[in-house]
């Protein structure tokens, strides 16, 4: 027979169960907001910049008001338009990093600011100066001269899972100390213009103010710097993006060391494998960084990598997605020696390189294709795009060794395949391609109805695209 206590113990048992999910489950932001929001600051900067006077003056000449322009302006006012300086303010947010004044803030918060003001939350202000920042990352390190702050405890963006509850504090729109919370709807996510974070998407509401700012898990711990928003407004539009913890923590360190950062460096282009292209390798699934270029005197040519290997895992971590493999090396030490499987064809292999430190200016050689000038037959015609050869000068100055230039795509497979007028065939099912007359040796050669992985030149970077032979 049960005991009161254990029917007691049954029936609060039976009433949570009885519960909505929403009940059982929604997290009380209350303490957190009011245990850390002390350690969230406020960030202020100024921007002197100049901008020209018009050019054309009034002509005072013969009015009461001549001497008193020439005095002020010179002579009839001649020469180019007088610089005008002025000032620019803007606001964004910060967590303390430690008791001794050091701040995390996002980088795009300080960046070129000549002056830059810390409110903090008993309303005490600061002047802070940069200790170093990073603008691959947009992580910024500032210090301000204090004692005794409170800080916020770093954890691990490691550990986080998709879903779970988080929540930030900053200064939106310059209103301080403002709490907004949400879950995390992705990890891992790749920005157009970042090659180097691993960002955090979460839907917490983050508007213009809250950069720098923490984002916290439900243990009141830093997990993520926020940084971005995806906005066809301006506002939010369900869409934050936050630099993880762990790839801020090695900024950190590293700036507060040496007051830079230095990442390590493969040296190759590499895109994603779609299911067209997976296919086109002979591979199960789409999986991996496909190599697009391999970069002249990089530790990936001293490897021996080459165009249209497909990197697997990287010194023992798996590559699902060209996106995951940047922020893996760049986290790599310099001189680190590691292994990278690839697969190449039909073999997968295991390459051997030392890791070297990225260089300031990696961007690839830019400029379009020209047509052949020495040839002015009509241009041929191959499926289903006109293409003519390259003149060596033009290779040279694309910097190819070989390709044929498509001048206009007609029909399919081309125009299916997403090929467009002005690519540059470089490789063909792996194969260079120098001439015309070669890629249509190469075409008779290949298997109807097989997808071919086609190497372009386009806008100064190589990429790959799937191209299905036409069945007989």
């Amino acid at each position: 027979m049960m005991k009161p206590i254990q029917w007691a113990l049954l029936a609060l048992t039976l009433l949570a169960l009885s519960l909505p999910a929403s009940a059982r489950m929604l997290p009380d932001f209350v303490p957190l907001a009011e245990e850390h929001s002390p350690a969230v600051v406020n960030i202020s900067t100024t921007r002197t910049q100049e901008r020209a006077h018009a050019r054309g003056m009034p002509d005072f000449e013969g009015t009461p008001f001549e001497d008193l322009f020439e005095r002020f302006f010179g002579e009839r006012g001649e020469g180019p338009g007088m610089p005008e300086r002025f000032e620019r303010s803007s606001l964004g947010s910060g967590f303390i990093y430690t008791e001794d004044g050091y701040i995390i803030t996002a980088n795009h918060v300080v960046e070129g600011a000549s002056e830059i003001v810390v409110h903090l939350s008993d309303r005490r202000v600061f002047t802070a100066d940069i200790v170093g920042k990073d603008p691959q990352s947009d992580v910024a390190l500032i210090k301000i001269d204090a004692e005794d702050l409170p800080t916020l405890e770093l954890g691990s963006s490691d550990d986080l899972k998709v879903g779970e509850w988080v929540l930030a504090i900053g200064s939106p729109f310059g209103f301080d100390h403002s709490v907004t919370a949400g879950i995390v709807s992705a990890k891992g996510r790749s920005l157009p213009s970042e090659n180097y974070v691993p960002f955090i998407q979460t839907d917490v509401a983050i508007n213009p103010g809250n950069s720098g700012g923490p984002l916290l898990n439900l243990d009141g711990k830093v997990i993520g710097v926020n940084a971005q928003i995806y906005s066809r407004t301006g506002g939010f539009m369900g869409l934050s993006f936050a630099v993880p913890i762990e790839m801020v923590k090695d900024v950190v360190t590293q700036l507060r060391r040496d007051g830079e950062v230095t990442r390590g460096w493969l040296g190759v282009l590499i895109q994603e494998v779609t299911r067209d292209l997976a296919e086109s390798f002979g591979m199960d699934k789409p999986t991996g960084a496909l190599v697009a270029r391999v970069q002249a005197d990089s530790p990936a040519e001293a490897a021996g990598f080459e165009t249209g290997d497909v990197i697997l895992s990287f010194n023992g971590i798996e590559v699902p997605n060209s996106s995951a493999l940047p922020p893996i090396v760049g986290r790599t030490p310099v001189g680190s020696e590691v292994e990278v499987e690839v697969r190449r064809g039909e073999e997968t292999l295991t390459l051997g390189v030392t890791i070297e430190r990225l260089p300031d200016d990696v961007a690839a050689r830019r400029g379009g294709p020209q047509r052949e000038q020495a040839d002015p037959a009509e241009p041929q015609s191959l499926l289903g795009m006109r293409l003519e050869n390259l003149d060596a000068e033009t290779r040279e100055e694309l910097g190819v060794e070989g390709g044929v230039v498509v001048t206009e795509v007609i029909d399919n497979p081309a125009r299916s395949s997403g090929i467009r007028s002005g690519d540059v065939i470089l490789q063909f099912g792996r194969r260079g391609v120098t001439s015309v007359q070669e890629l249509e040796e190469y075409v008779a050669e290949a298997e109807p109805g097989r997808t071919v992985p086609v190497l372009i030149h386009r806008g100064g970077n190589p990429t790959f695209i799937a191209l299905r032979i036409p069945s007989e």
